[in-house]
């Protein structure tokens, strides 16, 4: 089983370096760089399934892929947030109107701008989107490049405790944030294969929320940005790592949400989520 791992969703991340994480589905774990990309390396047969927030598989259905969801997180309230430089202007998200904002586009970020920007009566296109990829999105708004920053763990953790940064919106308040695992129809993961993944992943979820510490410096070790311990132990303590079914709540979720993007035209067209899946644990 190729399960593709990018540095953002944990529970994938901390899967690669869990003792014994899919033993029954003989793992090959695939990096690569980030979520969005999901969708195309499953579709090109490089990886079976991923995990992301629940945006790129809404990109996939837009694009006619396909999607399967396998499982669903709890929601993350806590891992999202909009900054703005201590001595801004910006107080509230309706002054956010013409303003420029980094985030990664076509990812939950999007979702969460969109929903913070219609509960003051607005759309996206009343902001300017800046897409943050491998720049940095911290320096860019301490030197006033952008007005505001949608960010995540684990810079969302470091950036609460800067003096020069303000927590305008944390995600907790606009959207449920979960992690989504995914795979596309037309790769053919049969029902067994299916419910042996989502198990697997409830499974370590567990296992890392009773052993917060052994997952953090799990992270730490595997870290090439320089975040250390007791900021990866914040991080999983912070979020819960239960694994469900995709059930009716979650998928009238993503509908709400591809209903939201195709409102605010970040969707081209309508989209109809798929049927649950039926897994059992």
């Amino acid at each position: 089983m190729r399960i593709g791992v990018h540095p953002n969703n944990l529970h994938l991340r901390l899967s690669r370096l869990w003792p014994g994480a899919f033993a029954e589905l003989d793992p090959v774990f695939v990096p690569y760089g980030e979520g969005r990309d999901t969708a195309a390396l499953i579709d090109q047969g490089d990886i079976d399934f991923g995990g992301t927030g629940s945006t790129p598989p809404l990109e996939a259905d837009a694009r006619g892929l396909g999607v399967e969801y396998i499982a669903a997180s709890a929601p993350r309230p806590a891992n999202g947030a909009i900054f703005v430089r201590a001595a801004s202007d910006v107080s509230t998200v309706a002054d956010l109107v013409g303003r420029r904002i980094s985030l990664i586009d076509g990812s939950f970020h999007t979702y969460l701008l969109a929903r913070s920007l219609e509960g003051q009566g607005l759309v996206l296109s009343d902001v300017e989107r800046i897409e943050s990829g491998t720049r940095d999105s911290l320096t860019e708004l301490l030197e006033g490049r952008v007005d505001a920053w949608v960010a995540m763990s684990p810079r969302l953790e470091k950036a609460i405790e800067r003096s020069d940064l303000r927590l305008l919106l944390r995600c907790g308040a606009a959207i449920p944030n979960r992690s989504l695992f995914w795979t596309l129809r037309r790769t053919g993961l049969s029902a067994g294969e299916l419910a042996t993944i989502a198990a697997e992943l409830n499974r370590i979820g567990r296992e890392i929320a009773a052993e917060p510490k052994a997952a953090a410096q799990l992270l730490a070790a595997d870290d090439r940005t320089g975040t250390d311990v007791d900021v990866w132990e914040r991080v999983v303590r912070s979020r819960d790592f239960a694994v469900g079914p995709i059930d009716g709540a979650v998928l009238a979720e993503q509908q709400e949400e591809a209903d939201t993007l195709h409102r605010h035209g970040h969707f081209h067209h309508s989209i109809t989520v798929g049927q649950p899946l039926k897994t059992a644990y």
